[in-house]
């Protein structure tokens, strides 16, 4: 990418590449005065600021598809977000979607039970879309739905 971005823009981008010099690991780390806590997640991090009483996670999405890579992994997705409610964050920030609260957290648990349900249901993959997409009409991220009924019905 950075080598085409510099044959698109020419000399005004940058190309060189930052040294790392410093790598976060799990646990506190105070930047600016200000105190973050970092959980490894199995697709990510989390990132807990307490001075704020918000998380940042990589996706959340309350009416929006995620990619769910079968039922054990719906199930540690329902743990991580059970934890966000025992905590009572105000927001969770992500990177892929706008600011969320505690009731999109509970719409998001709702939905990946009900995605467990709807598979245990199902015998095919396009059976499982058709029946996710008749309950959640109204959810962006078709292809993360298709890449779980993959993940569920390989």
């Amino acid at each position: 990418m950075i080598d085409q971005f510099a044959g698109s823009f020419g000399e005004i981008f940058d190309a060189s590449i930052h040294k790392i010099t410093n790598i976060l690991q799990n646990g506190k780390v105070t930047i600016g005065g200000i105190d973050f806590f970092i959980t490894q997640t199995a697709e990510a991090f989390d990132v807990e600021i307490p001075e704020i009483n918000a998380i940042y996670t990589h996706m959340l999405g309350h009416d929006c598809h995620s990619i769910v890579a079968g039922a054990s992994h719906a199930d540690a997705m329902i743990s991580q977000l059970d934890s966000y409610i025992a905590k009572g964050y105000d927001k969770i920030l992500t990177s892929h979607y706008t600011p969320e609260n505690l009731k999109d957290v509970q719409t998001k648990l709702d939905y990946l039970e009900n995605l467990k349900k709807i598979a245990a249901g199902c015998t095919n993959a396009e059976e499982f879309k058709e029946e996710v997409g008749k309950q959640y009409p109204t959810y962006s991220g078709q292809n993360y739905l298709n890449m779980t009924a993959g993940f569920f019905f390989a």
